[in-house]
């Protein structure tokens, strides 16, 4: 398990260092999304949690879910392009588990991937805290907006 910033990140998850999102693969093949612990805690108190429709289609660095908090606005952008098959209803009336519980409660999305190649970029791993330090490194967040 990789500690970044205080919060340990689980190897069985792969992650979207450019959109700090996480996905986990469930039984069905589903994939479980979520914003990473440290993309949660810059948004201050989440208020407002607006998930994309389910069976829309989802596209690659386009948004899945629009997240307004006490410190930032902006939309969680997909890793991969595929197809929502649901999200987490209870963020819908308690978006503030998204960052009391960001690998746990706080996931938001469940995706069905378009394609096989759908971890292609993203990282697992041992290589989760070298490509969080270089992403951080580049400043990358400081220019995102919703």
């Amino acid at each position: 398990m990789a500690k970044i910033l205080d919060a340990d990140y689980p190897d069985d998850r792969f992650y979207d260092m450019g959109n700090q999102l996480w996905y986990a693969v469930e039984a069905d093949g589903v994939v479980r999304a979520g914003f990473t612990p440290w993309a949660a805690a810059l948004m201050g108190d989440v208020l407002v949690f607006t998930p994309k429709r389910t069976g829309q289609a989802v596209e690659k660095d386009r948004w899945i879910a629009m997240v307004e908090g006490g410190k930032w606005v902006g939309a969680a952008r997909a890793g991969f392009d595929g197809t929502v098959v649901g999200h987490n209803e209870r963020l819908v009336d308690h978006p503030e588990l998204l960052t009391q519980d960001a690998f746990g409660d706080g996931w938001m999305m469940r995706l069905r991937p378009a394609r096989d190649d759908w971890r292609d970029g993203l990282v697992t791993g041992d290589a989760i805290a070298t490509a969080f330090d270089a992403w951080l490194l580049t400043g990358a967040y400081k220019d995102r907006t919703g």
